[in-house]
């Protein structure tokens, strides 16, 4: 009765370990120190589930998710059929996918700016090819909502506003959102929803040159739950077979004709069947994304 325990923590472990030295790229080591502190937190907790799992003679669901998102299963994207599409970037490097809701504010997933400064923050604009191309914006406020935590994945959303305005062309547009709305209410299950970003393309690949999309389907919450063992109104989950956002895609937008309904903010694996994509439902957040935007 004790394998299976041991198997899910020294798996959480490692995942946990490879969450802080991944899923930044270009800015992970500034977290290090925090690293080690949440994932002897993490470890104890996890101990202890474990200790109760055993007690109770059981054998406990208990998921670790991945944050970020690579595009698996998609295809190359331009950015004229996706100019609301960002590239966010720590000192220069891209670190999430983010999108663009109005001249001089942007949305992506709190995760991706929790313990940031501004002044290491950009956002790459206008352009489908991650190192070139496009206009870049300096970020001059991170708006991260309160409610979101490391642990529990709620309420992740940040809006950051720039100083340098974007300029609307053919490859730099807005998003629109949707109204605010509760579960089931903004999107039906089984919708078809388009992901984009510039995530590795493979486990612990290397992040392509060319933006990504795929196309996925909103999952109902009941079953999303099941895999996961809670999901809030504040989340959102897709899928398909073979399909999934997944490592440098976290912030980024899913879409169905042309309102971003969801963030891309965790999952287990990647195009793993019987766990779909996690996302912030904007919907569920469009209360505050108006308080602290004007939208």
């Amino acid at each position: 009765m004790i394998v299976m325990p041991l198997y899910f923590l020294s798996k959480i472990s490692m995942e946990i370990s490879l969450r802080h030295f991944i899923y930044k790229r270009g800015g992970s080591l500034r977290k290090a120190a925090a690293a080690t502190d949440h994932i002897n937190t993490m470890l104890r907790f996890v101990i202890l589930s474990c200790l109760v799992v055993c007690a109770l003679g059981g054998v406990a669901k208990f998921r670790r998710p991945r944050y970020d998102g690579r595009i698996v299963g998609g295809e190359d994207a331009r950015i004229e059929d996706y100019p609301h599409q960002l590239s966010l970037r720590y000192y220069g490097s891209h670190i999430c996918g983010a999108s663009i809701i109005s001249e001089y504010f942007a949305m992506t997933a709190a995760h991706c700016t929790d313990g940031s400064s501004a002044s290491a923050l950009s956002l790459k604009a206008g352009s489908d090819q991650m190192s070139s191309g496009g206009s870049v914006h300096d970020v001059e406020e991170i708006i991260q909502n309160p409610g979101f935590n490391q642990q529990e994945l709620d309420y992740d959303i940040s809006l950051l506003k720039v100083i340098q305005p974007f300029k609307y062309s053919n490859t730099v547009k807005p998003i629109g959102l949707p109204a605010a709305a509760g579960p089931g209410q903004d999107i039906p299950d089984k919708t078809a929803v388009d992901v984009s970003g510039w995530g590795t393309l493979s486990e612990g690949g290397s992040l392509p040159e060319q933006l990504q999309h795929v196309i996925v389907h909103t999952v109902n919450a009941d079953e999303c739950a099941n895999a996961y063992g809670r999901i809030t109104d504040r989340m959102l989950c897709a899928a398909d077979p073979g399909k999934d956002s997944c490592q440098g895609d976290s912030g980024g937008p899913l879409i169905s004709n042309g309102i971003q309904y969801g963030i891309v903010s965790y999952g287990y694996g990647c195009a793993e069947a019987g766990y779909p994509g996690v996302y912030s439902r904007v919907a569920g957040l469009r209360d505050w994304i108006t308080a602290n935007s004007g939208l």
